[in-house]
C-alpha cells in the first residue's frame, strides 16, 4: 500500500483545522468585546479554550509528524530553502500560539471570578486581550505564509 497520499490526506485537513479554528475563536473571541454580558464573556472563553485542546493542540502535534515523514518519502531534501522557511514559520506560529492559549485561559479565569463576585472585570482583563490580539496577526499571517509554502514550494 502507498502511505503518501494517506498521511497527505491527514497533513492537509490537519493545516487547514489549524488556520480554520485560529479564525474561529478569533472571530468569536473578538466578538465578545461587543457584549457586557460577562456570561455570555465567559461562555465564549471557555468554548475557546475547549477548541484550542479539542482541534488545535491535536493538529499542532500532528502537522511535524505528518510533514517530515512527507519530506522523508517524498525525496525532498529536508534543507531545501522552502523547507526551511516552513520549519522557520511554523515555530514562530507556535511562539505565538503558546501565549494565545494562555492568554485564554487566563481571561477565563478572570471572567469567571467576575461572574462569581457580580464585579466588574479587571483592567489587566483588558492588557490581555490586547496582547492576545496582537499576537493573533503574526499566527493568521504566518499560517497563510506556510501554505503558500507549501504549494509554490519556491526554490
Amino acid at each position: 500500500m502507498d502511505w503518501y497520499p494517506v498521511v497527505k490526506t491527514i497533513h492537509i485537513p490537519g493545516s487547514t483545522i489549524l488556520f480554520g479554528t485560529s479564525i474561529g475563536i478569533a472571530f468569536f473571541m473578538f466578538r465578545s468585546r461587543w457584549t457586557n454580558e460577562m456570561r455570555a464573556k465567559l461562555h465564549i472563553s471557555r468554548n475557546a479554550v475547549h477548541a484550542d485542546m479539542l482541534f488545535t493542540l491535536p493538529a499542532v502535534i500532528v502537522q511535524p509528524l505528518s510533514g517530515a515523514w512527507l519530506v522523508w518519502n517524498g525525496g525532498y531534501d529536508q534543507t531545501e530553502p522552502w523547507l526551511l522557511a516552513t520549519y522557520a514559520v511554523y515555530v514562530l506560529v507556535g511562539l505565538c500560539w503558546l501565549p494565545v492559549v494562555w492568554i485564554q485561559v487566563r481571561l477565563r479565569d478572570l471572567q469567571a471570578e467576575a461572574v462569581t463576585s457580580g464585579q466588574n472585570l479587571p483592567d489587566l482583563h483588558e492588557k490581555l486581550f490586547r496582547l492576545w490580539f496582537l499576537l493573533g496577526w503574526p499566527a493568521v499571517i504566518s499560517h497563510k505564509l506556510v501554505f503558500y509554502l507549501m504549494v509554490a514550494k519556491p526554490g
